[in-house]
């Protein structure tokens, strides 16, 4: 009797799991096949493009390219600018976060609460509210068609704070930082040679999504930046959409978007071994 439950047990374990590849390759094919379609339909001319979809690639890929990178727009000039843009805002946005975090996290003071609750607060704003102000305020500080209003606002990032600050509370204890401190370690080298180390699945996920925000940001870049040399991608990308309809080519549309993918691509691949890192993270406990 023991071993038929045991064996039904491990049956129902066997069905759980092939429901769980199941559900996992679907939701996988459904997060790539977008990917696949882009792709193909970078290598296609624009005459084929308006054909209908086949899931064949084409021939066109090269010369799609080549238009691109030999017409009126910067391309190259427009992913350097979204590399300095994204990339300094995702710095920013991990290093400054986590600090904020830190200090919530490991001090006691009087308003702790109150800081807190204003900060998650901040996350209930749209950026379409603030945006007016925001743009009026650049003006009167002569910050029009420059990076800064792009990069600085970084530094103070509400989900980045919320997403480190759990983080910590369930992987930094804080006896490791009473330990620091009675050894005659000062806050910041606590901070940079204790804190950051232990939270770099946390950076890594945060300089993530921090990174492709920024990169795929078009809104506020759009009201900033007025010239030509100094937009991103995303503006670029939309202006080639809206180009004449006598010189609009819908395959260089799409080899400038798996164009722009590929640093995102890039970024992920070089940070995913400290996301996989954090599966082993909070070995320390209180």
């Amino acid at each position: 009797m023991s071993e038929r439950k045991a064996n039904e047990q491990t049956s129902s374990i066997h069905v759980r799991r092939a429901v769980s590849y199941l559900v996992l390759i679907l939701i996988t094919f459904f997060c790539l096949v977008w990917f696949y379609v882009l792709f193909i339909n970078a290598t296609r001319s624009n005459g084929e493009l308006k054909a209908g979809f086949t899931p064949v690639p084409s021939r066109f890929l090269l010369r799609n390219l080549y238009n691109l990178f030999h017409g009126p727009t910067p391309v190259v000039r427009g992913m350097l600018n979204s590399l300095l843009v994204a990339g300094c805002s995702a710095a920013l946005c991990t290093y400054f976060s986590t600090m904020t975090a830190y200090a919530i996290h490991a001090y006691e003071f009087k308003g702790k609460k109150i800081i807190f609750t204003f900060i998650l607060a901040i996350m209930m704003i749209p950026t379409q509210v603030t945006a007016l102000g925001f743009i009026q305020l650049m003006m009167k500080m002569k910050l029009m068609d420059s990076y800064i209003p792009l990069i600085l606002p970084s530094v103070a990032s509400p989900v980045t704070f919320f997403y480190m600050k759990q983080y910590m509370d369930a992987n930094l204890p804080g006896s490791l930082i009473e330990a620091a401190r009675i050894d005659g370690a000062g806050e910041f080298r606590i901070y940079n040679s204790i804190v950051l180390p232990l939270m770099k699945p946390a950076i890594a996920v945060q300089a993530i999504f921090s990174f492709v925000q920024s990169w795929n940001n078009y809104f506020i870049p759009n009201l900033i930046l007025k010239t030509k040399t100094m937009k991103t991608l995303p503006i670029l990308i939309a202006e080639l959409r809206n180009s004449d309809w006598k010189t609009f080519d819908m395959g260089q549309v799409y080899a400038m978007i798996a164009f722009a993918i590929f640093p995102v691509i890039v970024v992920y691949l070089l940070l995913s071994r400290y996301i996989v890192g954090g599966v082993t993270a909070g070995g320390v406990k209180e």
